[in-house]
Parts: structure tokens; sequence; C-alpha cells
């Protein structure tokens, strides 16, 4: 948990103080935004992209002055978080005691689809908002439309739909499907296999794995034996560079390789250097697309103060969904029904253009897919969006 000064302290002084002057601290006080990570456990790999955009965004609005809360006012902005193991449990009596112990002002976003769906009741609830982020899944709709919100474009059944599309366009006659069990890539591969079959791509493998795999070797040979136009791995960050490491060990030669979630992160070109040239993946944003003007300043931001490029999908997502509560905030201040009806109703400008809830949902965001092209992330489809045509992947 992270302050500049401690609740408790801020307490005792302002008991102590003259009433004009507690007035004064309560007005120009912190404002406090509270979140859980998983900095631990299965998905702690993924956890930098989120805090990084985090605290990028945090820095950026306190060397404005703060955040607005409208009438002219300005507070700076400190983050009270937790590690949650990545456990959806542990996450649920973490939002409770933001909630109704710490008395956060504003909540953040965790990781990953089952803790946004295991804490949505709790924003129900107590009838408190927020911008969920690194979420993708076809349950997000079955979520009671009112204290939280979505701004991805992954949403599993448009993702299979148009893959299969984008793969006929390359020419791709067969291919080979390895899916993770954990449900977003079980999500994308129910609507795949038929999407597939629809646009004449024959399966010449069909394979789930576990999260924890250690191995891919036989999954890959087995396939490669075959010769397929594609090896569709639909994984998460650990076994997504598992299947680099070993595909590039077996020579795979496919034309179109494609892994879910992981090849957005810096780390990964960076372990696999060119050979991570021309690898697919999930992603609905680019710094090179002119038509978003705010996506190249965020990328040169987060590059100056991290070093190393954002991951264009959990990054940009996180920083999202903290620009769509800034403007929220700005137009209807800290009163969570008016915060509520500001982020159901209105049109937010964010590092991905425009985005617009219907629902739980972002329906502005087109549903596309990255190509890394010599250190690039470039949007390769769809073709309204897109910043390079795609290329054929020729080696490892």
């Amino acid at each position: 948990m992270t302050f500049t000064i401690s609740r408790r302290t801020f307490l005792a002084a302002a008991a102590l103080a003259p009433v004009t002057t507690r007035l004064a601290m309560a007005a120009d006080g912190p404002l406090r935004i509270g979140y859980s990570m998983c900095l631990t456990g299965l998905f702690a790999q993924a956890a930098p992209s989120q805090v990084n955009a985090y605290e990028l965004w945090k820095d950026q609005v306190n060397a404005a002055g703060g955040l607005d809360i409208g009438g002219g006012q300005r507070r700076p902005v400190e983050f009270v978080s937790y590690d949650d193991q990545s456990n959806p449990a542990n996450a649920v009596r973490i939002y409770e005691k933001l909630i109704t112990q710490d008395k956060v002002d504003l909540l953040a976003a965790p990781w990953s689809t089952p803790i946004h769906l295991a804490i949505a009741p709790v924003l129900a609830k107590h009838k408190f908002p927020m911008v969920g982020n690194t979420a993708a899944s076809v349950k997000l709709r079955e979520v009671k439309p009112g204290y939280i919100w979505f701004p991805t474009a992954v949403i599993p059944d448009k993702v299979g739909e148009e893959l299969a599309a984008f793969m006929a366009k390359q020419n791709v006659k067969t291919a080979a499907v390895f899916a993770n069990v954990l449900p977003l890539a079980q999500e994308i591969k129910t609507t795949l296999l038929p999407a597939l079959e629809k646009n004449g791509i024959k399966l010449v493998a069909n394979e789930d794995f576990p999260p924890d795999i250690k191995d891919m070797t036989t999954l890959i040979s087995g396939a490669n034996q075959s010769s397929p136009d594609a090896f569709i791995v639909l994984s998460y960050p650990s076994d997504t560079f598992l299947f680099a490491t070993q595909a590039k060990q077996l020579n795979v030669k496919a034309p179109f390789v494609l892994s879910l979630i992981g090849p957005t992160i810096q780390a990964y070109q960076q372990a696999f250097g060119t050979g991570a040239n021309n690898i697919v993946t999930v992603g609905h944003w680019s710094p090179n697309q002119s038509k978003w003007p705010k996506a190249k300043p965020f990328f040169d931001a987060y590059l100056a103060k991290y070093k190393e490029a954002p991951d264009a999908l959990d990054s940009v997502l996180s920083f999202m969904s903290l620009e769509i509560l800034q403007q929220a905030v700005a137009t209807a201040g800290l009163d969570k029904e008016k915060l509520r009806e500001t982020i159901a109703s209105a049109t937010f400008d964010t590092i991905n253009g425009p985005v617009k809830f219907d629902g739980v949902q972002n329906t502005t965001t087109p549903t596309s897919f990255l190509q890394i092209q010599d250190g690039s992330l470039e949007l390769v489809w769809p073709e309204q969006i897109k910043t390079k045509d795609f290329r054929p992947k020729t080696g490892w």
C-alpha cells in the first residue's frame, strides 16, 4: 500500500487543527485511488504493464496540478494498493476494504477477467463506479450495467470471427490451434473453430494445455509434421514465451503465427530479438495510428519513464481506463451517481481514440490484430485502422 501521508496521521492532524485549516486540508489533500493487483501468484508476470501505466498517469496528473474534480478544484493523486495474489476471493476482500475502511475517493481496476467479474457485485453493492481495463470475456455481457465498464475490444466471439477472416485474407488454408484452458482462450476457441471451417481453413491440430505447462514440444512437433500455414496459440504470457522458445528449436515454418497474450510486452521482443518479428497477437492500439493523436505522446512518455515500450494491450487499456475516469470526474466531480451517469453516457477522448459505452462495453473500438514488425507494433487488421500490411513470418 502506498501513501504520501498516512491516513491516521492526516486524521490526527485534522482533529487538532482549527476548522478553517481542516477545510483547507480537506480541499487540498491527496485524492486517494484504490486498487488491487496480482503482484504475486499465477498472473504476476502481467502486473508491471498495468502498474506502470497507472504510475505514469498519476505523474502526469500531478505534474499538471492534480486531478480536476470540477469547479476549478484540483487535488494531487495518490494510490492505495494491495497484492491480491492473483486470487479473485482476495480481490473481493480488498475492494470491500478500500471502499468501507480505507474510504478511497475513487477506484482503479485489477488485472484479469476473473478478478474483474469477482468484484463487479462489490461495486454494485456499494454503488461505487469503476472503469475496468484488462478484462475480456463474453461473460462481460452478463454483468448488470451500472457500476463497471470495459473498454477492451478483445471480446472472444468477435476475436474468433475476425481472426478467421484475417487468416483467410492471408490465404491460410491449414491451421494448428493450441489453447490454454483458461477462460479467455477457451472462449475464443469456441468461436474460432467454426469460423475457420466457414472460411475453408482446415484444422490439422486442436489441443488444449494447462496454465502451468512446462513443455510444448510434443504439441508443436506433432502439428509441425503437417506443415500448417498457421499456428494459432491461444496463450497467456508464460506459455507465450515457452511457445516461442520451442517453436524456434523445432524450426516452425508457418507463415502465420499468432500468440494471444504476451507479444505486446516489451520483454518478449527483448527475449527473442528478431525471432519475434512478424508474430501476430491481439491488440487494438499502435503508437503509429495517426488518427489517434494521443497515441504517440503516450508511447514517448512511457518510453522515457521506463526505458521500454508500453504493453500495447494491458498498459494501453490501463491508461485508457484512467483517462476515462479523469474526464468523467472533471465533468461530474466525486459524486458517485453523477460519475456513474457520466461514464455511462459520455464519449471519451483516449490514446486509443474515442470511446463510448453501450451498457458495460466499449462500442467504438474495432476488434483488431497487431504484428511485430522490425521492433514496432503495427495494426494489420482490420483495413480501416491498419498502420501496415501483414507480413508472413519467415524465420525465428
